[in-house]
C-alpha cells in the first residue's frame, strides 16, 4: 500500500497550514489513505523531512503550504536521489498565497480537490531547474521559476506585508516596488547561444507559467518540454511601469516592445552595473549577486497532478 508522508508548513498563508490539518487529516483518511503527517518548524526544515522520510521508504512526499514549502521539498528530494534513495513522488496541497508551482503544474488549488488528486493518483514528470550563485554557491533546485530584478524585489515587499495575503498582497507589493527600485542593472544574459545586454528591469527564467499568485510571466510554458520560458523587460520610466502591469497579469507582455521573450536550456546572468536581487519559487537567492547561471534538468521529477480532462 501507497505510505504519504504530509509534511505540513503551519504558517504558510498567515497560518492557513495550521488551521487545514484538520481538514487534510478528514479528506485523507476519507479516500483511505495510508499517511503521517508532521508540522515543519523552521527554514529548511521541509528539506529535511522530505530526505528522511525518502530513507524512511515513503512512496509519497506531500508538501503542505505554498511555493516556498513545495520548493524545500522538491530540494529534500534531489538530496535524497543524490543519496541513491530514488523513485519518490512529490504531492503538493496548496494553504500558501501564491501556489503558482501548483498553478503551472496542474495542481488544484481547493483543498479537497487536492487530497482527492493523491488519492487518483495521476503522475507527470517534469522538470525542474538549477540556480547556482547567490547564497547558493553549490546549487539550488526550483520547480516553478527564478525571478531576477524587479519582481524579486516585489517578493521580498510581500514577504514584509502582515496584513495582506495572496494575489493581493503581491500587488500592492508590486505598487511599493515602483517606488523603491525603478533603476534597473546592466547585464548580460546569454541564453542558450544568443547574448542580450542592457539595463533589464526584470528577468524571468520560467519553468511554470505565473509568479506571484497573479503575473503570468510565462503563459506557454510547460513543465515538461525540456526548456525555461524567458521574459525579460528593459528599463522604464515609472509611468511606463504602471501600464505593463496589467499586461503580465494578462500574460500578454510579449507584443511590446519593452519586453524580450525566449527559450533556453541554460541561462548565465551578469551584472554588469549594479547588483542581482533574485528568488527562486519565492524563496531568497540573494539581494547583490553579480552573477547567477541557471540550467534546466529535464524530466527529473515525478508529480501527482489533476489531467486536464478531469477538472470541471
Amino acid at each position: 500500500m501507497t505510505r504519504y508522508k504530509v509534511i505540513v508548513n503551519p504558517i504558510s498563508g498567515r497560518g492557513a497550514g495550521e488551521q487545514a490539518i484538520p481538514l487534510i487529516e478528514q479528506y485523507l483518511r476519507g479516500y483511505g489513505l495510508n499517511f503521517d503527517l508532521v508540522r515543519t518548524e523552521r527554514p529548511w526544515h521541509a528539506a529535511e523531512l522530505a530526505q528522511q522520510a525518502c530513507a524512511d521508504g515513503y512512496d509519497v512526499i506531500v508538501a503542505v503550504g505554498g511555493d516556498g514549502t513545495a520548493n524545500e521539498v522538491l530540494n529534500g528530494l534531489r538530496l535524497a536521489r543524490q543519496a541513491g534513495q530514488d523513485g519518490v513522488a512529490m504531492g503538493v496541497l496548496c494553504v500558501g498565497r501564491g501556489n503558482d508551482f501548483a498553478f503551472g503544474a496542474g495542481v488544484p488549488r481547493d483543498l479537497e480537490a487536492g487530497c482527492r488528486t493523491l488519492a487518483q493518483d495521476h503522475r507527470r514528470v517534469i522538470d525542474i531547474g538549477r540556480v547556482v550563485g547567490g547564497l547558493y554557491p553549490q546549487g539550488r533546485y526550483f520547480g516553478n521559476g527564478v525571478g531576477i530584478g524587479f519582481d524579486a524585489v516585489v517578493g521580498f515587499v510581500a514577504q514584509k506585508q502582515k496584513r495582506l495575503t495572496g494575489f493581493a498582497s503581491y500587488i500592492v507589493a508590486a505598487l511599493k516596488t515602483i517606488f523603491l527600485y525603478y533603476r534597473a542593472p546592466r547585464v548580460r544574459i546569454e541564453y542558450d547561444e544568443q547574448t542580450l545586454t542592457q539595463s533589464s528591469l526584470l528577468v524571468s527564467i520560467m519553468n511554470g507559467r505565473r509568479l506571484g499568485g497573479g503575473f503570468m510571466m510565462a503563459p506557454y510554458a510547460k513543465p515538461d518540454d525540456g526548456l525555461f520560458d524567458l521574459c525579460i523587460a528593459r528599463q522604464v520610466s515609472r509611468a511606463r511601469i504602471f501600464a505593463l502591469i496589467p499586461r503580465v497579469m494578462k500574460g500578454t507582455q510579449a507584443t511590446h516592445p519593452a519586453f524580450t521573450t525566449g527559450r533556453a536550456r541554460r541561462v548565465v546572468v551578469t551584472a554588469l552595473e549594479g547588483v542581482l536581487p533574485a528568488h527562486g519559487d519565492g524563496e531568497t537567492l540573494c539581494t547583490d549577486a553579480p552573477q547567477l547561471t541557471l540550467e534546466v534538468l529535464p524530466r527529473q521529477l515525478e508529480l501527482i497532478y489533476e489531467p486536464q480532462e478531469n477538472i470541471l
